[in-house]
């Protein structure tokens, strides 16, 4: 196998690299070895460890985006402001030691007013861009901390962020819903308590305490709990993002689960949106960037 470059996609808790020819993939590996597990001069034999193997000879180029540019992170690539294209101007190398590796960070985009930041993502919507030359609209990022980005003539004109993802996983695992909330599913709960939530938002904290009277008092089940508790909070969300997506072409980038639920809150809305795999877009993204640095070199 000869790799004509690596790509990474370095997180706050896992660390992803693909062995690439061009756009093709040849081999791809991952650890737990995200940001957030380690010191800053872990982070190239936490690299190493993963890619050794795809190193034959003289060096090799790394382009790498998400949190390994955060200031925790191996070199702080600065944000970009937006309005701004998601395609890198400039990438960040990093000093390294050892000799067969060049790495090269993405930059994230930041927004002044209100104050919004994204490290990861503007790769994803790079890549979308480049696979959908000319296309305008809204690109929505579902996940942890959910993005909704305005693009418009090949740049990110605005963008808002969402806790939604980790409030989840907050609400399900530490508060005292976890006694309430458990596996499954129950698409008509989840319907329901969508409705409910972007009708009368500013009711989601009574509402969310209702899961736990519900399963007290009635029995509720805990995959019906999990699917109100979704609906609820994507609900609240979508009410508060109804800028973003009313009247607007929309895109979704994500795992097919999570986007797959706001596809279909949004369908519910009659907004159409299409579903597009988030290592895909994410690969594509990272492909441009380093043509991007062949053509400068």
């Amino acid at each position: 196998m000869k790799a004509d470059w690596i790509a990474v996609d370095w997180g706050t808790s896992r660390l992803r690299a693909w062995a690439m020819q061009g756009e093709t993939v040849l081999a791809e590996a991952s650890s737990t070895n995200g940001m957030g597990r380690l010191s800053q001069d872990a982070f190239e034999p936490a690299l190493l460890n993963l890619v050794e193997d795809w190193l034959e000879g003289g060096p090799i180029d790394v382009v790498a985006c998400g949190m390994v540019g955060a200031r925790q992170g191996w070199v702080e690539a600065p944000y970009s402001a937006v309005p701004v294209s998601p395609f890198p101007e400039r990438l960040f190398q990093v000093q390294g030691t050892d000799p067969r590796l060049r790495v090269y960070v993405v930059p994230g985009l930041k927004q002044e007013r209100p104050a919004d930041a994204m490290r990861g993502e503007e790769t994803q919507v790079a890549g979308f861009l480049a696979r959908h030359e000319n296309w305008d609209g809204v690109v929505c990022l579902p996940g942890i901390h959910t993005k909704w980005a305005h693009v418009s003539a090949n740049e990110v004109v605005s963008f808002q962020t969402f806790m939604t993802g980790e409030m989840f996983d907050l609400l399900s695992e530490a508060s005292v819903l976890r006694h309430s909330v458990g596996e499954g599913g129950d698409q008509e709960a989840f319907v329901d308590a969508l409705g409910d939530s972007m009708s009368r938002p500013e009711s989601l904290a009574a509402r969310l305490f209702g899961l736990r009277a519900q399963d007290l008092l009635h029995g509720q089940s805990k995959a019906t709990a999990r699917a109100r508790l979704s609906g609820y909070l994507i609900g609240a969300e979508l009410a508060a993002a109804r800028p973003y997506w009313l009247g607007q072409k929309v895109a979704l980038i994500g795992a097919s689960g999570l986007a797959g639920h706001y596809a279909a809150a949004l369908k519910l809305q009659g907004v159409p949106a299409q579903v597009f795999e988030r290592d895909e877009m994410t690969l594509a993204g990272l492909a441009a960037a380093h043509a991007s640095l062949v053509d400068r070199k």
